[in-house]
């Protein structure tokens, strides 16, 4: 063939196919910017100098690994569309004596001029936007931007390495697509119909059995460690659930409607269900995909805003004091309190007291440590241990216990007993508290237990010492206290220095304000990436719903003319175009809230382990979310709407 006709007949493809071929094009330069923007924040070195930097690169770098993986799929996703619509031209080229080797040339061409324009003009919007992004995540986090214009050249390489991959693999899938059909599949690819499916009420149950399982582990998990471990799962269940219902509940649910004679025999629902029926397989897919990209963006996004939003009430319950001091023997506890009263700290409020705590295995009123190591975190409970002394001090009460007497609390609303035994030892509950003056972590479940003396505390202290041999817990002396004024971070460094020489034992000091700052860097990092994914995965939705539209407009231009030669007029094609985006282009959105509403408690048990228990902040955020990508939605919607009609009213 003529030199340079594959090029010309490559280019002349991308600009006959502008429609469908521009988005796509779009697709892989945004792509390409995304993946060099996610990958050189975790390298950048001016994050050694943010606070937390450690923490916020650890989550760019996982960032950075989730970005490629969806970018790949999505690629390879939004191609198959594009594919589907250039089958007969491919067919054409084929019937007019082109050899599908010379096609495979001209695919070829195509993909280098996409993968060159895509890396360009990626790249380029990569690297400007790269510094914009690094400048607002560290001035969200409060820290100092550096000056300079950094470029990562490993980021460039990862970037270009990872894109030529990914077009290598969609090139050799297109190879496999033409040298499997014949032309006149070819031909036909983009037009033929297909029977009507049958209802496939076996899968449908399957479906309804998986996203009910999902939905049930999300409800019943209570434990904060079981929510964490169980979350995957959850979401496994969910996703594989609402496959099989968009792929077989939902042409049930058609076939149902079908059968509704007083429904289906209306204009604009005759010609909606129908349609709707014949191509339910492959759009089923389409569907669920939109469903699942949705409500990861609501999640994710709803989430790490929350955890940001409510980073002052995770420090404040992590943190009730400005200064937590635990020591490892009792007499440095007033070696601090005379640090303070000498450089006339002004104190605000001040608590001391002793505590032991350790892990067991709660198996009704019996609480042991067991010898196997692995154990289900349902059965875990901690126990913290308080002297009468310090509880009465504490609490202002003056309550009086027998040797084997002891006060219990739990937010645990089934440990109502009478009599326990921890560690062998039987112990009986003279009071059932309501509340308690030391907070615990929730991460598991715990039993505050306030003892007669120290010689019970020490009894206890030798048995799970025994027990647990080297990870044995020792008994802590706790000086927490909070200021008026006064510079937190040299009385900080001045109570270090003096306990580095006076504290017999070790010893450790928690500031409030240092946490102010480690916490930025880590739900700031967070929400960045939140941020990020939801972005990429919302325009992974756009695009999905946008190829989805035109491709079935394209399918369904034939039936609709056929349908206006008959008598259909144009009120009434729109009618019927309304009743079918309707009924199916919402579904997703409604799934997705779904999804979100029973994934509610299961998050609020993970949010847990991190203090944040701010359920109605929660609520907030996951509102405006919705609320946010609703309206995204309603104007894709709109547009979408609008593009299918004109392609099924030419």
């Amino acid at each position: 063939m003529r030199k340079g006709l594959y090029a010309g007949l490559a280019a002349d493809n991308i600009k006959r196919n502008s429609q469908t071929y521009l988005p796509y094009l779009i697709t892989c330069i945004i792509t390409s910017a995304m993946v060099y923007i996610i990958k050189s924040l975790s390298l950048n070195p001016d994050l050694d100098n943010v606070i937390g930097g450690d923490a916020l690169q650890m989550i760019l770098t996982f960032g950075s690994y989730v970005t490629m993986i969806f970018a790949f799929i999505f690629l390879f996703y939004t191609n198959s569309f594009l594919m589907k619509r250039r089958k007969k031209e491919l067919g054409l080229y084929n019937i007019l004596g082109m050899e599908k080797r010379h096609i495979a040339k001209v695919l070829l061409t195509e993909t280098i001029y996409t993968a060159v324009i895509s890396l360009a003009i990626g790249l380029t919007v990569g690297i400007l936007l790269d510094k914009l992004l690094f400048l607002l995540l560290t001035k969200m986090l409060g820290s100092v931007v550096p000056f300079g214009f950094y470029i990562s050249v490993e980021s460039l390489a990862v970037t270009c390495i990872f894109m030529l991959c990914a077009f290598l693999l969609i090139y050799l899938n297109a190879l496999r697509q033409i040298h499997l059909a014949k032309p006149i599949e070819l031909l036909h690819g983009s037009g033929m119909g297909e029977k009507e499916p049958k209802a496939k009420w076996l899968l449908a149950l399957l479906g309804v059995v998986f996203l009910g399982t999902g939905y049930y582990i999300a409800i019943v998990t209570t434990q904060p460690l079981q929510a964490l471990m169980l979350f995957f799962v959850a979401v496994v269940c969910v996703i594989i659930g609402t496959y099989l219902l968009f792929t077989a509940g939902i042409i049930a649910f058609l076939k149902i409607l079908k059968r509704n004679k007083k429904y289906y025999y209306r204009i604009n629902h005759f010609t909606s269900v129908s349609g709707m029926i014949y191509r339910m397989k492959q759009n089923a897919v389409g569907l669920a995909n939109i469903c699942i990209l949705s409500t990861m963006v609501l999640v994710m996004v709803s989430s790490t805003s929350c955890l940001l939003a409510g980073q002052e009430d995770i420090i404040n319950t992590r943190y009730p004091f400005d200064f937590m001091v635990s020591l490892y023997d009792g007499g440095t506890q007033d070696k601090v309190e005379r640090y303070l009263s000498d450089n006339k700290v002004d104190v605000e409020k001040s608590v001391k007291y002793t505590s032991l705590t350790f892990e067991t295995v709660q198996d009704e009123s019996r609480f042991y440590i067991p010898e196997e190591t692995s154990v289900d975190t349902s059965d875990l409970c901690e126990i913290g241990i308080i002297y009468l002394e310090d509880y009465n001090r504490l609490t202002g009460e003056n309550i009086e216990l027998a040797e084997n007497e002891i006060l219990l609390f739990s937010d645990d609303k089934e440990m109502q007993y009478d009599k326990i035994n921890l560690l062998g030892r039987d112990l009986s509950v003279a009071r059932r508290l309501d509340d308690f003056p030391i907070g615990s972590t929730d991460v598991v479940k715990c039993a505050s237990i306030v003892v007669s003396g120290e010689d019970v505390m020490q009894d206890f202290y030798e048995a799970q010492k025994a027990a647990y041999g080297e990870n044995f817990s020792l008994i802590r002396y706790y000086y927490n206290f909070s200021i008026n004024s006064g510079d937190e971070k040299e009385l900080y460094r001045g109570l270090h220095d003096y306990l580095n020489i006076n504290a017999d034992y070790g010893f450790r000091i928690d500031a409030k304000y240092t946490a102010h700052e480690s916490y930025m860097s880590l739900y700031g990092g967070l929400f960045f990436l939140g941020a990020f994914l939801g972005t990429l995965f919302l325009m992974q939705t756009v695009l999905i719903i946008y190829y989805k539209q035109i491709s079935e407009g394209f399918d369904d231009k034939k039936r609709f003319e056929i349908m206006q030669n008959v008598g259909m007029s144009k009120t009434e094609v729109r009618k019927s175009i309304h009743s079918q985006i309707i009924t199916v282009f919402f579904l997703p959105l409604v799934t997705a809230g779904i999804h979100t509403a029973f994934s509610f408690p299961l998050i609020c048990r993970m949010f847990v382990v991190v203090q944040m228990r701010n359920t109605d902040l929660f609520i907030i955020c996951l509102l405006i979310c919705f609320a946010a990508f609703s309206l995204i939605y309603a104007l894709i919607y709109s547009i979408t709407a609008k593009t299918y009609y004109r392609i099924v009213s030419k």
